[in-house]
């Protein structure tokens, strides 16, 4: 989410100060970070902080119950698919392993255990216990990612990725007894958008950025909000959050491999509109696109915690005007999030340096 990431589709351009100096090394970063791909991440973690906040309002409101569904279709395969994108290179080199231990499985680890203590106090359950084989809430996309980059050089090398991934995912759907054990099911389960991203090129995106592409995803869009509000009563959306078998949803075994390639359409189809809208220029959203790691990590405890504070007990807040408040208000919260500042202050646990646990080889190769 917020790893630096050398753009394939614009040139490069060195800084005539170098990378020696502080300043340097700064300048370096910013001209390799796309802004493309910072917009979409920023837009992307806004509605997944928005999904969050629309939860205890689904009930009674079949308009909240069929936008939660629409924007659940597609905000995390987006995210993944981009995160695929921006793996192409892990090569497991030891640079690479640092970089992923430091930035993927300690911050993993560190807010497992927040989150566990916190929704102790918030859920009122004291003896949850602390354990990093069963992912807690969001902290699940961390343990997933990990796996992921791990297993990149064999889908970088495989005939068949995708295929691969696909039946690996309809599996998935069909094994009730895969447990919880890292969230395997939506480790899973998500695996074809990472490999899919694993398998795009900076061309991809350009096409579907093409004004024609732009204007037939208005109708896609509009049409695909229609069907989830008229799904909304009569089917689950917990197909898109791909985290149960098709048993463990009530429905027969055969589903589930069904279900797994029409989601994937669905979801693909949908991220497809949603680049073709993200603007390439930078934009004030740009300089947060790189903060979304720590924004997607933090806006957890206020989500939980505004239930236990009692945020949404207001009757008035379950009514349009109630439902446009919380939306604002959850936007607004994770974009201060993604802020410069609290990515200042939370830095020594997210993107945490652990000079101290590498060999200084290895160190090296990674400055």
């Amino acid at each position: 989410m917020s790893y630096p990431q050398t753009s394939a589709a614009t040139q490069v351009r060195r800084s005539p100060e170098g990378t020696g100096s502080p300043r340097g090394v700064r300048q370096a970063r910013s001209t390799r970070r796309d802004a493309y791909f910072d917009n979409a991440k920023y837009v992307a973690i806004v509605l997944v902080a928005i999904g969050h906040s629309w939860e205890p309002l689904r009930d009674g409101s079949r308009t909240v119950t069929a936008l939660y569904n629409f924007v659940y279709a597609f905000h995390m395969p987006a995210f993944i698919v981009i995160s695929g994108y921006f793996s192409r290179s892990f090569d497991a080199s030891p640079a690479r392993i640092r970089r992923l231990v430091t930035g993927v499985l300690v911050p993993y680890v560190v807010f497992e255990t927040a989150y566990t203590l916190y929704t102790r106090w918030t859920d009122g359950v004291p003896d949850r216990p602390i354990t990093v084989l069963d992912p807690l809430y969001l902290t699940w996309f961390l343990i997933a990612l990990f796996v992921w980059r791990l297993t990149t050089p064999l889908w970088r090398n495989a005939r068949w990725p995708l295929p691969v991934a696909l039946v690996l995912a309809m599996l998935a759907t069909v094994s009730p007894s895969i447990g919880n054990d890292l969230d395997l099911q939506r480790v899973l389960q998500f695996l074809p958008y990472f490999v899919l991203g694993l398998c795009l090129r900076p061309e991809h995106f350009r096409l579907v950025r093409r004004w024609r592409v732009r204007v037939l995803a208005l109708p896609v869009l509009a049409g695909a909000l229609l069907v989830s509000y008229w799904a909304a009563p009569r089917m689950t959306g917990a197909w898109f959050f791909h985290r149960d078998s098709a048993q463990e949803l009530g429905a027969p075994a055969w589903y589930g491999p069904l279900m797994t390639l029409a989601t994937f359409g669905c979801s693909m189809i949908l991220v497809a509109c949603f680049l073709s809208w993200i603007p390439g220029r930078r934009l004030w959203i740009t300089a947060l696109g790189a903060g979304t790691l720590y924004g997607y990590l933090l806006h957890g405890f206020v989500a939980q915690g505004s239930k236990f504070w009692g945020w949404y007990d207001p009757a008035w807040v379950h009514g349009p005007l109630g439902e446009i408040t919380v939306t604002v208000v959850a936007a607004s919260i994770v974009t201060v999030l993604c802020t410069p500042p609290i990515r200042r202050i939370f830095r020594f646990v997210i993107e945490p340096r652990m000079d101290w646990a590498f060999r200084r080889q290895a160190q090296a190769r990674a400055s």
